[in-house]
């Protein structure tokens, strides 16, 4: 592949009216001239959009999470669990939207230095991961209970006696600043734990995918996927307990009350009450709220992907979906059996291939390790980006509404367009003016930063950003890239060939990863966000940058999922090969190219595309 197939970083220029957007984001992220070395190094990397992650640009405040796992990631890669052929992975942002670099270990000396680290270090994890599993559990529920007990009262005029009487010698203030500080703390921390396992999780696939790819040269790579599936996931347990509230339903005969007229879900609790059976099914969707219910209706990386607790409504509806499945005699289970019976004759099929008995007693240990690591990387997105994140965005609205009483922002959700340190900086100017008696600065300041950031972020919206810029590399072997992002030197070729085409209309055929097998045709159906699923008719291909596990519910509509971005590892490849249907995942610009109502045909053994037009 040419490496002019993608543009130099440092000539995409800024789009008009959007001049001076890098003081929105933190300093170190911006692609730069001033230093030759660091320019040479932005030049010879491959940075491409984490459409996974972001499918927007992102809020100033929002890119604390991307901060978090920019070290996470690296530090475990790196510092740590020493992964012998990668370091971390480098971030840039462009245009609001933020771009990635895998960096690998150049030198192969130091690779061959690294494998006995990497072997006594991973080898601990592995051979004791289910004792520090558990520990990571209580972790987890640790940082989210302390996350939970912080309040944000607003400042007094005259603090309470108590403070005198109790010779507390601090302020609300100081508390103010020292909660904030906590809250952000717990935060970073959140996502050190995040990445205590999910590296070491993948590595293991990966080594067991080239095990596999050496030993079996003609294996499709979804086979080797399936060898992993029908995993117990505690991130298909909220999809779970709706089945679960609308089976109830059905057996309690509470379907007209619970009805499928749209009604507010406070009515239809309200008309419960009048029955035991009612009561009994609010017992059952009260005890389901806690904790399986902070399940985000986007990818939660984002402060607008509220929760199904922060509306009812939404897991209402999808559990008025399962009921008219139901009463249509329907299955609504997932295929669990099947899936498992499949991986077992897999398994079987490809390990009596092996000719010696030191290849199938490897072929047994890293098919093993995968098999119990594997859960993880759906695992930890309940904890994390799920349940710890919807709580973090409603506290950080009770620090916004603060700042909001104080005339600071003008309105709680004003307080996304400032960076975390400069919500620091606004607490202390608003604190200190409360201190004094007197008007702080931030009403004179923020209130116009802030309307001249809005203005930019709705022209990054609107504008299409680059798949990626910079120069390939001959070979990505970091494995995160290769299995969550789908980025690989054949992903890179094929983004590069639908460049070449230009004109997304002349475009017949995509590739992308065959996420899940099976060959289907239909309609295509194409889903920006979670407020676009609604619009899925019966039996229509979704096609989407990325899904999340609150759109589990339309996999028992649609045939097959389309993706832009995300490897075999990623949760739309997943959760189709647990559901038994195709998917072709990590396409590039999927999105782009097919419309809603087009007739394509979804080849999930080989990763095609074929678009009628």
């Amino acid at each position: 592949m040419a490496e002019k197939s993608f543009p130099n970083p440092h000539e995409i220029e800024a789009i008009p009216g959007t001049e001076g957007w890098e003081r929105m984001y933190p300093y170190h992220y911006r692609f730069t001239t001033k230093d030759k070395e660091r320019e040479a190094y932005e030049n010879n990397m491959f940075w491409f959009n984490d459409g996974l992650h972001y499918p927007e640009p992102m809020y100033p405040f929002d890119i604390i999470w991307d901060e978090a796992w920019f070290l996470a990631l690296s530090q475990f890669n790196t510092r740590i669990f020493m992964i012998p052929p990668a370091l971390g992975v480098d971030h840039r942002i462009i245009n609001g939207n933020v771009y990635i670099s895998p960096v690998p270990v150049a030198d192969p000396e130091e690779i061959q230095k690294r494998i006995p680290l990497f072997m006594e270090r991973a080898g601990y994890y592995y051979e004791n991961w289910n004792t520090l599993h558990d520990q990571w559990e209580k972790k987890m529920k640790g940082v989210i209970s302390d996350m939970e007990n912080i309040e944000f009262p607003p400042l007094p005029q005259m603090e309470d006696i108590s403070v005198v009487k109790n010779g507390l010698g601090t302020s609300s203030g100081y508390h103010l600043l020292n909660k904030y500080d906590k809250l952000i703390d717990l935060g970073i921390l959140c996502w050190q734990y995040h990445f205590e396992f999910l590296n070491l999780a993948y590595a293991s696939y990966v080594t067991f995918v080239d095990f596999c790819k050496k030993a079996f040269p003609d294996i499709p790579l979804q086979k080797i996927t399936q060898m992993v599936a029908g995993i117990d996931v505690i991130l298909y347990r909220p999809d779970e307990e709706l089945k679960k509230l609308a089976k109830l339903a059905v057996e309690f005969d509470l379907v007209s009350r619970i009805g499928n007229d749209g009604k507010d879900v406070k009515d239809v609790i309200a008309s419960l009450q009048g029955s035991e059976n009612g009561k009994k099914w609010i017992t059952a969707w009260e005890k389901a709220k806690y904790p399986w219910f902070y399940i985000s209706t986007g990818t939660g990386w984002y402060h607008h992907d509220v929760s199904w607790n922060d509306n009812l409504n939404i897991p209402l509806s999808s559990i008025r979906i399962y009921i008219e499945k139901l009463i249509a005699g329907k299955n609504i289970d997932r295929p669990v059996e099947a899936v498992r019976q499949e991986r077992e004759n897999l398994i079987k099929e490809y390990r009596s291939l092996l000719k010696t008995d030191q290849d199938r007693k490897t072929f047994d240990q890293l098919h093993g390790t995968s098999e119990l690591v594997v859960p993880f990387a759906e695992n930890h997105m309940f904890y994390v980006e799920n349940w710890f994140h919807s709580v973090f965005w409603n506290k950080m609205r009770e620090v916004a509404a603060i700042l909001s009483d104080h005339k600071f922002i003008n309105g709680t959700e004003d307080i996304w367009y400032l960076s975390r340190s400069e919500i620091k900086e606004a607490l202390w100017d608003l604190v200190t003016a409360w201190a004094t008696g007197t008007k702080g600065y931030g009403p004179l300041h923020w209130p116009e930063e802030i309307a001249w950031r809005k203005g930019v972020y709705r022209k990054f919206k609107e504008n299409i950003p680059v798949p990626a810029v910079g120069k390939p590399p001959e070979v990505i072997s970091e494995p995160f890239t290769i299995v969550l992002w789908g980025i690989t030197n054949e992903s890179m070729a094929a983004w590069a060939r639908l460049k070449e085409i230009g004109d997304p209309d002349k475009v017949n055929e995509i590739e992308g990863f065959a996420g899940s097998p099976g060959v289907v045709e239909g309609i295509a159906r194409v889903c920006r966000s979670v407020k676009d699923i609604g619009e899925l008719k019966e039996g229509e291909i979704l096609v989407a940058p990325t899904t999340s596990p609150s759109w589990a519910p339309v996999f028992q509509k649609i045939k097959a999922v389309i993706t832009d971005v995300g490897g075999i590892m990623c949760h739309a490849a997943i959760v189709c090969r647990e559901y038994g249907m195709p998917a072709v995942v990590g396409t590039g610009q999927a999105t782009t190219i097919i419309k809603s109502g087009m007739k394509i045909k979804v080849n999930g053994d080989t990763g095609r595309i074929y678009i009628e037009r």
